[in-house]
C-alpha cells in the first residue's frame, strides 16, 4: 500500500517556496565546488629521473632503497618512483637531521 506523505507550507507562495530552494541548492552547488579536489594520477619517476631531481648517484638511490628511505615500485625488470612519495621521504629525511 503506497503511503501519502503530504507537507504543508504556510505563509509563502509557491513561487518564494521555489526560489528559496533553488537559493538553497545554488549555495551548496558552490560549496561542493570551491572544495572540489579532482584526484590526480600519480607521476612515476625513473630512477634516472629521481637520482637527478635529488642530485645522487644511481648507488646512493640503490642504498636508499634497501634502508628504506625510498620506496620503489618495482615491474619486472623496471623500478619507479611515486613522484609524491619521494616529496614526502624528502620531508622525513629533513626532520631527522634537524
Amino acid at each position: 500500500m503506497l503511503e501519502n506523505n503530504i507537507t504543508q507550507v504556510h505563509g509563502i507562495t509557491p513561487q518564494q517556496l521555489r526560489e528559496n530552494i533553488l537559493k538553497d541548492v545554488r549555495t551548496e552547488l558552490k560549496e561542493i565546488v570551491l572544495n572540489f579536489q579532482p584526484k590526480t594520477q600519480p607521476e612515476y619517476l625513473t630512477r634516472k629521473e629521481v637520482a637527478k631531481i635529488l642530485k645522487v648517484s644511481l648507488v646512493t638511490l640503490s642504498d636508499w632503497n634497501n634502508k628504506g628511505v625510498l620506496k620503489p615500485y618495482r615491474l619486472g625488470n623496471l623500478i619507479r618512483y611515486k613522484r609524491e612519495e619521494l616529496d614526502q621521504a624528502l620531508i622525513s629525511i629533513n626532520s631527522k637531521n634537524k
